[in-house]
């Protein structure tokens, strides 16, 4: 488990150091030779001992191989050089995964790219728990996004059943991503700040095939919504001839006009008109 501790102060190190320093050399001039490699080997002694903590950084400390403790609180210390130092940031970093290759949860291979935002929070698991955290973020990472993908379809023309897809739940499918790799990398003492999708495609051999499908879904839909207001308005017009008594159909007749109607308003192209040049009624 971490443990925070603060060092003496290298400030009064350097002084311990220098009055070393000033009293060997007074030694060896009065011939205490003895006295003077002393105090010479206590100055050489003292030296090794000093180190910088820059902020937003810290310092791992171990004394022949066992943790004592770690250094958050910048700036200039003291320890005895005897100590293994580790130096560890403490920033907020970031890293974008290129898009993988995975299957939703139908099985279609989709892209998938992430940005993943994180921080050491336990420089204890993060230098002894795992052997490279660096690297471990990113393998995890990887391997969340692979599993996550797999909870949802891309979309919902294959699976209309799905409340959450990976292409409209934005919100929900970030949510469960971090929440993925926020419980793998709490091994190694990394707290996940963030993570979110970048990039979401098709993979490139149905891609094609996938916007053909989709082009085609549009067209259907529009389509539906062409008729649905056709029949409304031919509805309307045969209602509103029939109350105001401006002409009345044979059976054969109405189902004509509503053909001609229907060929109008459902046609993609302007109507052409034709003139009747004989009489209504051959």
């Amino acid at each position: 488990m971490e443990k925070i501790i603060k060092p003496v102060s290298g400030y009064i190190m350097v002084m311990v150091a220098l009055a070393l320093l000033g009293l060997s050399i007074f030694l060896f001039a009065n011939q205490l030779h003895l006295f003077g490699l002393i105090s010479s080997v206590a100055f050489l002694f003292v030296i090794p001992g000093f180190f910088i903590v820059e902020p937003n950084k810290s310092m791992v400390l171990l004394l022949f191989g066992a943790y004592k403790g770690t250094v958050k609180a910048f700036g200039f210390f003291w320890v005895i050089p005897f100590m293994t130092r580790n130096k560890i940031s403490l920033r907020v970093r970031n890293f974008e995964n290129k898009p993988l290759k995975v299957n939703d949860k139908i099985g279609n291979p989709v892209m998938v790219g992430t940005i993943v935002v994180w921080q050491v929070e336990d420089t204890f698991k993060a230098s002894f728990d795992v052997q490279d955290y660096e690297n471990f973020v990113h393998l995890q990472s990887d391997a969340a996004v692979r599993k996550m993908a797999g909870l949802y379809p891309y979309d919902d023309f294959e699976a209309p059943e799905a409340e959450v897809t990976l292409r409209s739940g934005v919100e929900e499918v970030n949510h469960s991503l971090e929440a993925e790799i926020s419980d793998r990398l709490k091994h190694a003492g990394i707290k996940v700040i963030e993570a979110r999708i970048s990039h979401l495609a098709y993979a490139s051999e149905i891609a094609s095939a996938m916007l053909q499908r989709q082009q085609a879904t549009a067209i259907v839909a529009a389509r539906r919504k062409i008729v649905d207001g056709a029949v409304g308005m031919v509805e309307m017009a045969l209602e509103d001839l029939k109350l105001k008594g401006i002409i009345n159909f044979e059976e054969e007749k109405r189902a004509a006009m509503v053909s001609n109607l229907m060929v109008v308003l459902c046609s993609d192209k302007s109507a052409n008109p034709v003139l009747n040049v004989g009489t209504l009624n051959p």
